[in-house]
């Protein structure tokens, strides 16, 4: 199984529909067996496959439990080979009880309760909070590789220095296999100025950039309301599109032998 961790520190970036929507090509149009793990106390990418919930255990019993029993976590989606353990606030307790635990490590619980269904899936993706936090710096301490998506703005830039020092810091320091991969621009709408313009300077700032731009769309909002994937409410929408590409291009810069 590999792993992806999506994160940006600046929100309203589309970290959870970009989450959201490669899980559902990768499993429901690549084939492949797909595990999302929700890692944002809100619970967005658990809302957008209507599993959000206070009573099910899920991504704080990542943190908290020395052996948590993955089955009894993983939630499975209307969509066959795609499954998710989800998230609600329960995960602001469960980061605050990890720090202050002096027993266990703190930051491999994510990779050690993985390693045990490692076998079970091709795919794990990761929907991580903006922020820098116990539970996202065992995200990519479990990762393989980092995406992080980018709307063009005037503070387009905004955390993305941090951001890298923090994976560069995790490679050295826990987990040497981490690969970033680079940015990927989100909202784009062709022909305008500005964005061509932040899209020139991401390149230019040194960052790794995808070559796939996923278009704006007002599919997008209202396929959130119906709980459903990008390209489930609007297969040929141009969001739609776009994230395929992306899918293509991610598998082709991680070399998978099956695509």
């Amino acid at each position: 199984m590999k792993t992806l961790s999506i994160i940006n520190l600046k929100g309203g970036v589309a970290k959870t529909i970009s989450t959201a929507t490669m899980a559902y090509i990768l499993a429901a149009e690549r084939g492949y067996r797909v595990l999302m793990i929700d890692n944002d106390k809100q619970g967005n990418l658990s809302k957008m496959y209507d599993l959000h919930s206070y009573d099910h255990k899920g991504t704080d019993s990542l943190m908290t439990e020395r052996l948590p029993v993955m089955a009894s976590l993983i939630r499975h989606t209307d969509y066959a080979g795609l499954d998710i353990i989800t998230c609600n606030m329960s995960l602001i307790t469960a980061n605050l009880t990890v720090q202050l635990d002096q027993h266990r490590p703190q930051h491999d619980r994510f990779r050690k309760a993985l390693s045990r269904i490692a076998d079970q899936y091709d795919y794990c993706i990761i929907d991580n909070a903006p922020d820098i936090n116990i539970s996202t710096t065992n995200a990519l301490v479990a990762s393989d590789y980092v995406m992080i998506p980018v709307t063009i703005d005037d503070f387009a830039l905004d955390g993305l220095p941090e951001l890298a020092e923090q994976i560069e810091n995790t490679r050295e320091d826990m987990n040497p296999e981490l690969d970033f991969l680079g940015c990927f621009i989100t909202q784009y709408v062709v022909g305008d100025a500005a964005d061509r313009q932040g899209a020139d300077l991401l390149e230019r700032k040194g960052y790794p950039a995808f070559r796939t731009r996923i278009r704006r769309t007002d599919k997008v909002k209202p396929a959130t309301f119906q709980r459903q994937p990008v390209p489930v409410y609007s297969t040929r929408c141009a969001a739609a599109l776009d994230y395929r590409k992306l899918v293509t291009e991610f598998l082709e810069r991680t070399k998978d032998e099956k695509q």
